[in-house]
């Protein structure tokens, strides 16, 4: 049974965009890891009080100071300030 060039033509075209989907997959995973650093809160990037990122200098020192914290007594330790909540409308 001999191969027509219609069926050659499909082949080639599956494995291109199988090559193309296959290839942007890491592309994409690199370059959203570091995007909400750039992106403003307005916009949905990070807010200010998020945690520095695994593998930045920040980081070490970050979780040295937690868990100084975390072994603090409770009654040592500081109390986030907490945001008013009754001056807001309830949403439905």
């Amino acid at each position: 049974m001999p191969i027509s060039p219609r069926q050659i033509a499909t082949l080639l075209a599956t494995a291109l965009l199988a090559h193309a989907l296959a290839g942007s997959g890491t592309i994409n995973e690199k370059l959203s890891a570091g995007m909400g650093d750039y992106i403003p809160l307005w916009a949905g990037g990070l807010p200010a009080d998020a945690p520095p990122r695994p593998g930045t200098a920040k980081y070490e020192e970050y979780m040295k100071e937690r868990e100084r914290r975390r072994l603090m007594p409770a009654a040592e330790r500081e109390q986030p300030a907490k945001s008013d909540q009754a001056g807001l409308d309830p949403v439905h």
